[in-house]
């Protein structure tokens, strides 16, 4: 099995198929959009966007980045490396999409375990078969997708929303959403027959000790709330919670936590400084797992 870069993305203006042309994706209908230097490629229209800069700061972006390549979240990109080489299917071409990708922490982690094994299945079988692999990694965040595309250069990296991702439809095998806007309907459309979405969510205890500083009072969610068992036009095929303990040391790596989660910009005044001023913090990560097939 190949590596190949993502051969299914439409213009987000009239849905007809992109080519690349040159340092240009275009349809036939005109419409070109610049290859970034970096390697990414804008399909985000302006008519699409809710704000100038819609999506992560680059504040953000950056202290998730710097958190991230700490590994204190590595347990979680090793179960999604797991689940995606579980699922992910064996025959004809094969596309996996990460819709709300960040800065590509959770999608490199894929996309190395999967050529791994792509490899190795190769040198085994003798490399009987000419399938190939494509990863396509969206976000609405420029800043998250310029940032994205210094992992990895054989990624199709793309600013563009899960509302409307700019790809064709049922040419997707699985989607990845990690901490993001789940879009029922538009994954829905771009997956293939039997095409699967994993979900992983924050669970009840995520970052609780970091959540009691910062918040004057906090109420612990039931179990299972917000994370409904079925979805419309998608069967649940399993779903497994992730809990694990880090400690941070330094008041750096927990300002970087901070930062790149919602909670920053929720917390009061006082919670934040309160947080800026910790030198270290035991922490729980706890998350949740859902695979969802497309019916």
């Amino acid at each position: 099995m190949s590596i190949t870069k993502a051969h299914n993305l439409i213009c987000p203006i009239d849905g007809v198929r992109l080519e690349q042309k040159d340092k240009q994706m275009v349809c036939d209908n005109g419409h070109s959009f610049d290859i970034a230097r970096q390697g990414y490629i804008n399909l985000l229209p302006v008519q699409h966007k809710r704000s100038k800069q819609p999506g992560d700061s680059k504040a953000m972006v950056l202290a998730r980045t710097q958190f991230l390549d700490t590994g204190s979240y590595e347990p979680i990109a090793r179960r999604l490396t797991d689940t995606v080489i579980e699922q992910v299917g064996t025959e004809g071409d094969i596309c996996i999409l990460d819709a709300g990708c960040g800065e590509g922490y959770y999608l490199d982690a894929v996309f190395n375990a999967v050529s791994d094994k792509a490899i190795t299945d190769s040198v085994l079988d003798g490399d009987r078969d000419n399938n190939a692999i494509s990863f396509i990694g969206i976000d609405i965040s420029k800043d998250a997708v310029i940032q994205s595309s210094k992992r990895n250069k054989q990624i199709s990296w793309i600013v563009a929303t899960n509302r409307k991702p700019p790809v064709a439809d049922e040419s997707v095998d699985i989607i990845l959403c990690l901490f993001g806007f789940l879009s029922l309907e538009a994954f829905h459309k771009i997956l293939k027959p039997g095409g699967k979405i994993i979900l992983v969510d924050p669970g009840s205890e995520h970052l609780k000790e970091l959540r009691e500083i910062i918040y004057p009072d906090v109420k612990k969610p039931e179990e299972g709330e917000g994370q409904p068992c079925e979805i419309h036009g998608f069967h649940l095929i399993r779903s497994e919670a992730l809990k694990f303990e880090i400690s941070l040391c330094g008041n750096e790596i927990i300002n970087q936590l901070l930062i790149m989660t919602p909670h920053f910009y929720r917390a009061s005044k006082q919670g934040r400084e309160a947080a800026a001023k910790l030198q270290d913090l035991d922490l729980t990560v706890d998350v949740v797992f859902r695979i969802m097939k497309k019916i």
